[in-house]
């Protein structure tokens, strides 16, 4: 029922961009070398951009080097140096726009290691680069050989002349990986989400007689409460359009989402969230979120920028690992996280991605990816095929720290909530100190009271290096305790997880619907059912 009739209302709006003469199309071009040579002759191979062909992509992949084991290159991945200018300026708590370092001769200083003494080391664990493969060397040789032959501009936005045979081969590179017909690349995972929560909305005005949906034709879309803040924003982009009216449901919380879906009158609903949070390190239940889809018939879309290549056994992702991908209709991934490089990408059906090629304005108005970033993306993606011992290591050091540390966590994203904004602070500011690069996450990314410290883990990392943080954040690992008791939360097989029922009446659910008031729940510290 649920596909019946997104198909059908899919269909009626391409038919209605067609008769508009309003439907946009992609038009991959053939980019010429310096050297005049088009870019089969470049790649030294016969054809592998034209036809999907397993052993065309084999060919390719014996052009690159993979390894068995961590290089001397990993450790770029998450070793990283600032000055002590800078290191000043943080530790004091000053505001910085970045200008102690327009210093050329610091700059110079540190590109010829003339005085060392001027910098500080630190190792890297706030950053996303997940397996490691950012300083990878095929996926370096493979950017700076595509900068050499073509450049680096991409000329324009993708329907103009942005679009080339290398963004068609890593679009269908990634529909692979997530086992969709195809997708649309972006130039980044924000404005991807924003590119699909208007298109989204877009259907409403499509399909109304006068291209102004009356209340009942909105398009209603149900978004968890941490859901990332460029879900948030197209929400609110489509609801200013007067084409949508959002739901807020609390965190993960699927009997709340169940009530909301039960109360809501609008036919064509759509429900979002992040597939592993960001800020908490926690799956969203998608096998739950499945049975609820059964049941009420709606889309559901899933931003899957954490959870890419680091889950699932061919690093397909979060529903990969639960099983579920032939039940998500739009999932959205970046490729500026466990990838390695830039940029970010909506894998769908291909109509789907004849919508949103023609709706997306965040797709539409943006330049596209240069030639280089998208040759790098697309040589992490084959390498991450090839060296599985990625993720594998990406996994084992998640274990490392939860033994080191006495809690349990479940992906490589693990917050220490610290609670006051100042504490935490300070514990990130004695981190530094300790050389590691740990960042202070504050409102408004977290609610107030939430503050704390996120950690991020990489396959670049070794065991050594976890130990030595697992040692530097024990003494905010009993205050982490105390925060989670207070609110009623736990570290669990999920990441944080808070213990509250939701209530059994419709009325009850009204706060939640943006437009209508709003109604502090429960859990205030980290669920918020006000307005998006």
């Amino acid at each position: 029922m649920a596909e019946t009739s997104w198909d059908l209302w899919l269909e009626e709006a391409l038919h209605k961009l067609e008769s508009l003469k309003r439907l946009r199309s992609l038009r991959p071009l053939f980019p010429v070398s310096f050297e005049g040579r088009g870019v089969l002759s470049s790649l030294n191979v016969s054809s592998p951009l034209v036809v999907s062909d397993g052993n065309k992509e084999e060919e390719m992949l014996e052009e690159f080097e993979t390894y068995e084991s961590p290089g001397p290159w990993d450790r770029s991945a998450v070793e990283v140096e600032i000055s002590e200018a800078t290191f000043a300026q943080w530790t004091n708590n000053l505001c910085s726009t970045g200008e102690e370092i327009c210093n050329f001769d610091i700059v110079l200083d540190h590109l010829l290691d003339a005085r060392p003494q001027l910098f500080r080391k630190l190792l890297l664990f706030s950053g996303n680069d997940y397996l490691g493969l950012s300083a990878h060397p095929t996926v370096r040789s493979a950017a700076a050989k595509a900068a050499q032959e073509h450049g680096m501009g991409p000329k324009g936005s993708a329907l103009v002349c942005g679009y080339t045979y290398h963004h068609r081969l890593l679009e269908s590179t990634l529909a692979d990986l997530k086992k969709k017909e195809d997708s649309l690349l972006c130039p980044t995972g924000f404005a991807a989400n924003m590119a699909v929560m208007t298109a989204l909305g877009s259907i409403s005005s499509l399909l109304s007689l006068n291209g102004r949906p009356k209340n009942e034709e909105k398009i209603a879309i149900f978004s968890d409460a941490l859901n990332h803040a460029s879900i948030i924003d197209g929400i609110r982009l489509a609801e200013r359009q007067r084409e949508a009216e959002s739901f807020v449901y609390r965190h993960c919380d699927m009997t709340h989402l169940d009530q909301l879906l039960s109360c809501c009158k609008l036919e064509k609903k759509v429900v979002v969230t992040d597939s592993l949070f960001s800020m908490d390190g926690d799956f969203a239940p998608l096998v739950e979120l499945v049975e609820l889809r059964k049941k009420h018939g709606f889309l559901l879309v899933i931003d899957d920028a954490h959870g890419t290549l680091v889950c699932g056994k061919d690093g397909g992702g979060v529903a990969e690992e639960f099983n579920v991908e032939r039940y998500i209709d739009i999932c959205i991934g970046t490729l500026s996280k466990a990838v390695g490089c830039q940029g970010g990408f909506i894998a769908s059906s291909k109509k789907w991605k004849q919508l949103i090629q023609s709706r997306g304005r965040s797709f539409i108005f943006s330049t596209s990816l240069s030639v280089p970033a998208v040759a790098a993306a697309h040589a992490a993606l084959l390498v991450a095929r090839e060296e599985k011992w990625r993720q594998k290591a990406v996994w084992k050091r998640v274990e490392e720290f939860s033994s080191a540390t006495g809690l349990h966590f479940s992906s490589p994203i693990i917050p220490l909530v610290i609670g006051d904004e100042e504490k935490a602070l300070q514990a990130s500011k004695q981190l530094l100190e300790a050389g590691f690069h740990v960042s202070a996450i504050r409102p408004p990314t977290v609610p107030a009271n939430s503050c704390r410290l996120r950690i991020t883990l990489s396959a670049a990392h070794t065991a050594a290096d976890v130990k030595g943080l697992a040692t530097a954040v024990a003494p905010w690992i009993s205050s982490t305790n105390s925060v989670l008791k207070t609110y009623g939360l736990s570290v669990s097989s999920s990441g944080l997880s808070k213990h509250t029922q939701g209530t059994n009446s419709c009325e009850d659910q009204d706060g939640a619907v943006a437009g209508h008031g709003s109604k502090p729940c429960p859990m205030r510290l980290l669920c918020n059912n006000s307005k998006l």
